[in-house]
């Protein structure tokens, strides 16, 4: 019997929930095969302009372990061979989800669940907006296994908590708790655990009830922003508002603005 997929699909009009599907190992993503799966899935949500919003979450009581310690106990999967071939699997595995979400160009919001350890940690910082369970636990852990954020969390959780507090969770690996991550900005709302999928769902059809081209363009700038000085920002928000203009959504939405209606919008 072929297993089943590690990442569960389902469609709500505009928005798509995705959910990690490996509650038995707590959604710990070692298998190439599982980023395959991701990186395939975030390129056919960037073509299919229809999608305007994603929920990102697990299934079970964890969000994402991480990698399997069980497969770096045995030295196999994507922890197996020589320096040469473990830096190969790291750059052609687990490192195509961070390529992957980066370059998603639709807004997601993560329902983090339970625990996001290590590369679950550095996985929800790959979303836009962050909504916790209180039982939700965090780590930036590699250290204690002796090992560093080999994922891109050295690059995404400076930008999502400032460098001070970033420094502290990844040099000491200790875990903090919900109200802790509320405080550090890592997430937005901590909610109930019965609420936590709603509540980053109610976000998603807020966002989606915006035109599809506007959030998707904005969601670059602010991704583009994090890097460029204010000239080169200033040019490229030029030419996406001038795309912009220029599409049936905008000129859909402003006359529901004036007309006091609901927008009808065909994502064009």
């Amino acid at each position: 019997m072929a297993e089943a997929p590690f990442l569960l699909i389902e469609r709500d009009g505009p928005v798509v929930i995705a959910t990690l599907n490996r509650p038995e190992t707590r959604n710990a993503i070692s298998e190439t095969a599982y980023s395959e799966e991701i990186a395939a899935f975030c390129a056919a949500t960037t073509r299919d302009m229809s999608v305007r919003a994603v929920v990102l979450t697990g299934a079970g009581k964890a969000f994402c372990a991480g990698g399997n310690v069980k497969h770096m106990v045995e030295r196999s999967g994507m922890f197996a061979g020589a320096p040469f071939t473990q830096r190969n699997s790291y750059r052609t595995g687990i490192q195509l989800i961070p390529a992957a979400l980066y370059e998603l160009e639709v807004p997601v919001i993560a329902a983090v669940n339970g625990p996001a350890i290590g590369a679950g940690l550095d996985l929800a910082c790959m979303a836009d907006i962050r909504i916790a369970s209180d039982k939700a636990l965090f780590a930036e852990s590699f250290v204690k296994l002796g090992l560093v954020p080999g994922d891109g969390g050295a690059w995404l959780l400076p930008r999502v908590i400032g460098m001070a507090r970033a420094s502290l969770m990844t040099l000491t690996g200790d875990t903090i708790d919900a109200a802790k991550a509320l405080e550090y900005g890592l997430v937005s709302e901590v909610v109930a655990p019965d609420q936590v999928l709603p509540r980053a769902v109610e976000i998603a059809r807020a966002i989606a009830a915006n035109p599809g081209h506007a959030t998707r363009m904005a969601k670059r700038l602010l991704r583009e922003g994090q890097d460029m000085k204010l000239a080169p920002l200033l040019e490229l928000s030029a030419a996406y508002q001038a795309l912009a203009h220029h599409t049936h959504d905008h000129h859909e939405a402003v006359s529901a603005f004036v007309e006091k209606r609901d927008p009808v919008l065909r994502d064009e």
